[in-house]
């Protein structure tokens, strides 16, 4: 179900557009996870999906193996435990802009790891530019990592529309538009968000996560320039 693509498996659009929504898919339940804390519907979920343990990126497959390791010992307090850790590894208890992994792109591209700076402004004209609002139901900044990640979750699912509309040259500025955000946004700060959650989280659910995601960008990343170079061929 959740799985890196290789480029060189996709041999035409029908391919491209699986391949694309089986992405899409990944970056929607990482920005579950990120969005909000684990609740009783989404940990019967996970424990119910196949994670893959052979993707040929050492961190999703060691991440994977962390989660799934967690979720397969879960016990009465197990939400309360989850609750727990997503608040210390991601809220903190202060405001200096260290005591936590702090989920926001302009905290780790301002000088002063502050909120509400030029990624926020830059990610909101975007998300506009693209025909999208966040719900007013959220109410953390759009650099949110939940945010980006939804993003390029809608991306994807645009682009698998188009190449089953065979509307190559809307499917290809939509591979280009997703290039550019990973570049630009999601892997300028991602990293380091990642490093600083293995600092804070303590259950293998939230540290296994760190790992997926740093992983599966990277890996995604090298998927869509291939993509691009192909295209270009």
């Amino acid at each position: 179900m959740i799985e890196n693509i290789a480029p060189e498996a996709i041999a035409d659009n029908q391919e491209i557009a699986r391949a694309m929504e089986s992405r899409a898919a990944t970056y929607g339940l990482l920005a579950r996870l990120y969005r909000r804390e684990v609740d009783q519907t989404l940990l019967e979920e996970l424990k119910t999906v196949h994670f893959p343990f052979d993707t040929g990126n050492g961190l999703v497959d060691s991440g994977y193996r962390m989660m799934v390791t967690y979720l397969s010992k879960t016990w009465e307090n197990t939400l309360t435990e989850l609750a727990a850790d997503y608040l210390r590894t991601f809220l903190g208890h202060g405001i200096d802009g260290h005591s936590a992994a702090y989920p926001y792109e302009s905290v780790y591209t301002s000088e002063r790891r502050l909120l509400m700076q030029d990624a926020r402004t830059e990610v909101l004209a975007l998300f506009r530019a693209n025909g999208l609002e966040k719900d007013s139901s959220f109410k953390d900044a759009e650099d949110h990592i939940a945010l980006e990640l939804e993003f390029m979750q809608l991306m994807a699912l645009r682009c698998a529309e188009a190449l089953r509309s065979n509307d190559a040259d809307e499917a290809l500025a939509l591979v280009r538009a997703q290039a550019a955000f990973l570049d630009d946004h999601l892997m300028a700060w991602v990293p380091l968000f990642t490093t600083e959650m293995l600092k804070f989280a303590k259950t293998d659910l939230y540290r296994g996560l760190s790992r997926v995601t740093e992983g599966f960008l990277t890996e995604d990343q090298r998927v869509l320039e291939e993509m691009l170079e192909n295209a270009e061929d």
